[in-house]
C-alpha cells in the first residue's frame, strides 16, 4: 500500500504536478487572454515515475479556456480526471468542472463558478461560497496538474506574482533559475519557478517564457512529450531546489549549542518501568547524554540551560513504515520521530537524502533501509529494483546485501510467488530479513511458510480469508475487498491457522493501522478521525484533504461495510497481540502527526499509553538491534529524545504537543519549524539560558 504516489498527488500542493500551456508574453492581461484562446505549445504530456512512463495528460484549447484529460497508473492505481475550465479576460477561472475518480477511487464531482461577483464551489468537502476582495484564484481540490499552468500565467501577469487563493491562503510564484532543455534535436531555454502558499511546500515547474513546460519533483515528473530523456536530469534539479530550501531552514532552526546542554526540571520516561521518574536535569554533551543529575545540582560554567518546566522527556520514537522524503524527514523530527525504517524508495534519491541528513545539512531521522524488490508488470510500483525473472530477483537481493546499507528486503505485489523461496534464501544467507506484501495470486500462509520474517500491512494478511481464487490484488481490489470483512467470522479455523503459523514461525506484523483508518473511515465532508487533534493547524489544502473520502463509498451498505472492516481489523490485531504475534508500528503516511495517531490507535487493542510509548521507542530499538544506543534516556546513550509539557503516560494525547526535540544532540523547537511549512505551532519555545 505504498503511499509514494498518494503523497505526491494529495499531500504536495494537491498534485505537486504540472503541465504545458500556451506561449504568452509576460505581463499583459491582453496577451494572457489572447494566448489562452490560441493553440497551445503542446497538447500531450508524459507522466513519469523514476523514468518510467505511467500515464499522460492531453490539453485541448477551447474558445475561452481548456478541456483536459489526465490519467496515470502506478502500483495498480491512480486518478482519472476530465475537466473543462473557462477563463476571463485576466486569465482567471470563472467556470470550472472536474469529474472522474481520485487515486483510491473516490468519485470526483467538483465545480467552481462566479455568479454576480460571488465565488461558488463544490468539492469533496461540500459546497461553499465567498465574495473575494479583489482578484482571487480558485485552487481546485482534485483537478489535473494543468491548474498550475493556469495559475502560473495569471501570477506572471502581476508585478508581485502573488494573489489571494480561494478557498484560503495566498498563491506566490518565485523564480528559481534559468536553464536549457533538449529533445535531442533542438534546445530551449526555460525558467524554473516555485509555486507556494496553500500547502506545505513549493511546487517546482519549468516555463518557456509564459508557456508551461513541465513539473519536476525528485521522483516524479510531467514533461512535454518528446522531452522524456530530460527526466532524470530535471528530477535531480528538483532535488537540488528542495535541498537548498531545507538547508536554509536547517540553518535557522537547528541549534548547535557550544558546550554541554542541561535540560532542567524534567521527568524522564523509563521504558523498563513504564513510568516517569522524579524531576531531574538531563545533561547532553555532544551527541550523547552525559549525566542525569538531581535538581539541586547547579548549572555548570559553560553549560546552556533549557527550562523543561516539569515536562516529560520521552525517548525518540521509531516510525517503522516510512517512505522518506525531505518534508517527512523534517516533520518527523518536529514530531519526536528520530528514527525511521524506510520500506521502499527511489534508492538514489533516498541515498542522497541520508547523506545530507548525516552531514547535518537538513533535519531528519536516522534511516534504516529496506531494499524494495518488485516484479515488472502493468501494475508495478516503480521504485527500488524491478525484476522479470527469479534470477533477477535473487540478484537484486545480492545487490542490496553487497551495498551494506540495508537491513532487509521488501517483496511487493507483482513478484511471482514461485520466486519467493529463492529470494528469502538469498536474503537470509546474506544476513538480511525479509518483509513484504503478499504477491498476487497467493496468500499470507504461503509467505509465512516460505520464510517471511514480517508481514507488511494487516490487509495483506486478512485478504487471504476473503478473496476468491484468481482475484488480482495488484489493483485497488486489495483495498476495496476489505468491504467483505464484516461478513467473515474471525473465530474461523482460517484465522486461527494464520495466527498460529505466525506465532510458530516468529513472523511479525507491520499493520499500518492508521492508514487503514484513513482508508476505511474517511468520508466526504467530515474530518477524518485520525487528524482531528491537529487539522486546524494545517495549510488549507491539507485541511481540504482531511475532509475527503479515499474510497468510493456510494451506498449506505458500503459505508457500513467499510466501518465494519475497520472493526474487524481492530479485533484481528487484538487477537494477534493476545496470541503473541509481535506488532511493529508504522504509518505508510509519512509519519509525523500520523505516527502519533498510529501509536494512539493501539489503545483500541488494550495497550496503555505507557506501554505504547515504551514499545514505540525502546521496543523498536530492540527490534532493530540498536537498543545499546537508542530507545532510552541514560548516560552514554545517544541524545535522541523529546520534551512534552504534559504527561503522556496517563493521557496519550499529551504526546502530540512537543516543545523540544534533540536528534543526535542537535536541538530543535517545533514552534520554529512548523511555520516554515504553513503549520500553526502548538507550544511555546522553552526558555534558554546561554552559558555564563
Amino acid at each position: 500500500m505504498s503511499m509514494t504516489m498518494k503523497s505526491i498527488w494529495a499531500g504536495m500542493a494537491i498534485a505537486a504536478l504540472a503541465a504545458c500551456s500556451p506561449p504568452v508574453e509576460n505581463g499583459s492581461t491582453d496577451e494572457v487572454s489572447s494566448a489562452a484562446q490560441g493553440a497551445p505549445e503542446a497538447t500531450r504530456f508524459t507522466v513519469l515515475v523514476g523514468g518510467t512512463e505511467i500515464g499522460g495528460m492531453d490539453i485541448q484549447p477551447t474558445e475561452d479556456g481548456y478541456g483536459i484529460e489526465f490519467e496515470y497508473r502506478n502500483n495498480g492505481r491512480g486518478p482519472t480526471i476530465t475537466e473543462s475550465v473557462t477563463l476571463d479576460e485576466s486569465g482567471l477561472p470563472v467556470d470550472w468542472t472536474i469529474s472522474g475518480a481520485s487515486t483510491f477511487g473516490n468519485p470526483i464531482d467538483e465545480s467552481f463558478e462566479y455568479v454576480d461577483s460571488e465565488a461558488r464551489w463544490r468539492d469533496a468537502t461540500g459546497s461553499d461560497q465567498a465574495i473575494p476582495d479583489g482578484d482571487a484564484f480558485y485552487v481546485p481540490q482534485d483537478a489535473s496538474p494543468y491548474w498550475l499552468a493556469i495559475a502560473a500565467r495569471a501570477l506572471l501577469a502581476r508585478d508581485d506574482m502573488s494573489m489571494a487563493a480561494i478557498p484560503g491562503g495566498e498563491l506566490r510564484l518565485s523564480e528559481v533559475e534559468q536553464l536549457s532543455v533538449s529533445n535531442g534535436e533542438a534546445s530551449r531555454d526555460v525558467t524554473a519557478y516555485g509555486l507556494s502558499g496553500t500547502s506545505e511546500n513549493p511546487t517546482y515547474f519549468l516555463m518557456d517564457g509564459s508557456a508551461f513546460f513541465g513539473l519536476i519533483t525528485p521522483g516524479f515528473a510531467i514533461l512535454e512529450a518528446g522531452y522524456e530523456a530530460e527526466d532524470e536530469r530535471l528530477r535531480a534539479l528538483a532535488a537540488g531546489y528542495g535541498a537548498s530550501r531545507f538547508a536554509e531552514i536547517q540553518s535557522r532552526v537547528a541549534h548547535h549549542y557550544d558546550g554541554p546542554v542541561r535540560i532542567r526540571n524534567v521527568r524522564v520516561f523509563d521504558p523498563e518501568t513504564l513510568a516517569l521518574g522524579e524531576p531531574v536535569s538531563v545533561v547532553v554533551d555532544g551527541d550523547r547524554v552525559s549525566a542525569i543529575d538531581a535538581l539541586d545540582v547547579a548549572t555548570q560554567p559553560g553549560e546552556t540551560e533549557i527550562d523543561g518546566a516539569g515536562g516529560s522527556l520521552i525517548p525518540g520514537l521509531f516510525e517503522m513504515h516510512a517512505h522518506m522524503g525531505e518534508t517527512s524527514a523534517f516533520l518527523n523530527i518536529a514530531a519526536g520521530v528520530t528514527s525511521v525504517r524506510d520500506m521502499g524508495n527511489n534508492n538514489a534519491v533516498l541515498g542522497e537524502l541520508i547523506t545530507r541528513i548525516e552531514a547535518g545539512e537538513v533535519a531528519g531521522p536516522r534511516v534504516h533501509r529496506s531494499g524494495f524488490i518488485e516484479g515488472r508488470s502493468p501494475f508495478s510500483s516503480n521504485n527500488g529494483i524491478l525484476v522479470e525473472t527469479e534470477a533477477e530477483a535473487v540478484a537484486a537481493v545480492e545487490t542490496y546485501a553487497a551495498s551494506g546499507d540495508y537491513i532487509q528486503v521488501k517483496v511487493y505485489n507483482s513478484m511471482n510467488p514461485d520466486w519467493i523461496p529463492a529470494v528469502i534464501e538469498a536474503a537470509h544467507a546474506n544476513g538480511l530479513r525479509v518483509a513484504g506484501h503478499v504477491p498476487a495470486f497467493t496468500n499470507a500462509n504461503a509467505m509465512i511458510a516460505a520464510g517471511y520474517d514480517e508481514m507488511t500491512h494487516i490487509n495483506q494478511v486478512m485478504l487471504g480469508w476473503v478473496l476468491e481464487e484468481g482475484e488480482d490484488t495488484r489493483s485497488l481490489l486489495r483495498l476495496t475487498a476489505l468491504r467483505r470483512l464484516p461478513a467473515f467470522d474471525l473465530d474461523s479455523d482460517a484465522v486461527r491457522d494464520t495466527i498460529d503459523a505466525m506465532v510458530a514461525n516468529g513472523v511479525a506484523i507491520d499493520p499500518t493501522y492508521a492508514i487503514h483508518e484513513a482508508l476505511l473511515l474517511s468520508r466526504n465532508g467530515e474530518v477524518s478521525p485520525g487528524v482531528v487533534d491537529y487539522i486546524d493547524h494545517m495549510p488549507v489544502e491539507t485541511q481540504r484533504g482531511a475532509r475527503s473520502a479515499w474510497a468510493d463509498i456510494a451506498t449506505d451498505e458500503d459505508d457500513a461495510n467499510y466501518r465494519g472492516a475497520f472493526d474487524q481489523i481492530t479485533q484481528t490485531l487484538r487477537m494477534m497481540r493476545d496470541a503473541g504475534v509481535f506488532i511493529v508500528p508504522g504509518t505508510d503516511l509519512g509519519g509525523s502527526f500520523a505516527h502519533h495517531r498510529e501509536l494512539e490507535l493501539y489503545q483500541n487493542i488494550g495497550m496503555t499509553p505507557a506501554e505504547i510509548i515504551a514499545w514505540g521507542s525502546h521496543g523498536m530499538a530492540e527490534y532493530l538491534g540498536v537498543d545499546d544506543e537508542l530507545g532510552s534516556i541514560a548516560p552514554g546513550m545517544l541524545a535522541d529524545f523529546f520534551l512534552v509539557p504534559g504527561d503522556p503516560t496517563t493521557d496519550f494525547k499529551d504526546l502530540k504537543t512537543i516543545a523540544l526535540v534533540s536528534a543526535n544532540g542537535i536541538f530543535y523547537y517545533p514552534t520554529e519549524i512548523y511555520p516554515e511549512f504553513g503549520i500553526l505551532p502548538f507550544t511555546d519555545v522553552p526558555a534558554v539560558s546561554q552559558p555564563r
